[in-house]
């Protein structure tokens, strides 16, 4: 499930961008009338519909799974971006957009290489006052990075986002707890919190995918998400570290690489500023 999710996401996100950037400029004093305008173009809804069917997919496996293996199996889809953006949606990818992914993409690996144990355990336990914590706190980042962007400025509108998924990412890990609630899981206050953060952070997404460039504001997006859902498998979940010296070394190595990802991914062109290889 994990990795249906992994290879759908990344087409439901160059679907999302095609329809966003023809779609009017989302204004943040007008969020349903930007929603509105945004699912007006058939193939962002195509998209969305593409993306709706992949979380689907997710919250399945994190039912069954700890997060850390599932998030790191959907991190490892990312290699797939540059290849399916270049080769079927006609984008224009960058020598350094190829890099940057690629070492996204080794970092995480390296993050699912020193996961301890198995998926014998899904690991939904938590405590209240630390999952709210650690939700709150990446919500508080993420919205306040709205205001803080520039007008052109999709990279941190990609970590704004990246930062509300992945909340709600940890909510629905920890919602997941309850199933023994049935249908009426629906009514658990997580249920509200996942469905304003998933809303919202589609919003800031669409943003971002109009201010571009498109390459760097889905790596970085899914990037920022991942590492912080990882890492509320220890924090929150109590998902155990690896007790091997070598292991810890490559789980800190694995954030470096991210970390130096993220640094490479080019910052936002003017229109008549030509694209460099």
């Amino acid at each position: 499930m994990a990795v249906v999710t992994a290879m759908s996401s990344i087409v439901g996100f160059l679907l999302k961008h095609r329809g966003a950037v023809a779609a009017p400029d989302v204004r943040w004093r007008r969020p349903l009338r930007s929603t509105i305008d945004l699912f007006r173009s058939p193939v962002y809804a195509i998209g969305c519909v593409v993306a709706t069917t992949s979380w689907g997919f997710h919250v399945a496996a994190l039912a069954l799974a700890p997060i850390s293996l599932v998030q790191s199996v959907i991190a490892g889809g990312l290699v797939l971006l540059t290849v399916t953006a270049d080769r079927a949606f006609g984008h224009t990818v960058t020598r350094r957009e190829w890099i940057g992914v690629a070492l996204t993409a080794a970092g995480l690996a390296f993050l699912a290489a020193t996961l301890d144990g198995t998926a014998d355990s899904a690991h939904a336990d938590y405590a209240t006052g630390t999952l709210a914590g650690y939700v709150g706190l990446a919500t508080v980042a993420g919205l306040a990075l709205i205001p803080l962007s520039r007008s052109r400025d999709g990279i941190v509108l990609a970590v704004s986002a990246g930062l509300l998924w992945g909340a709600s990412d940890v909510s629905i890990k920890a919602i997941s707890h309850h199933s023994d609630l049935g249908v009426l899981v629906v009514l658990h206050p997580l249920a509200a919190v996942i469905l304003v953060l998933s809303l919202t952070g589609l919003l800031v997404s669409a943003r971002s995918l109009q201010l571009g460039p498109v390459i760097g504001v889905i790596a970085v997006t899914s990037a920022t998400a991942n590492v912080l859902t990882i890492a509320s498998g220890v924090m929150v979940f109590g998902e155990p570290l690896p007790e091997e010296p070598l292991a810890l070394a490559v789980r800190l190595l694995a954030f470096v690489l991210v970390i130096g990802a993220a640094a490479l991914t080019p910052p936002p062109r003017s229109a008549a500023t030509p694209l460099t290889p």
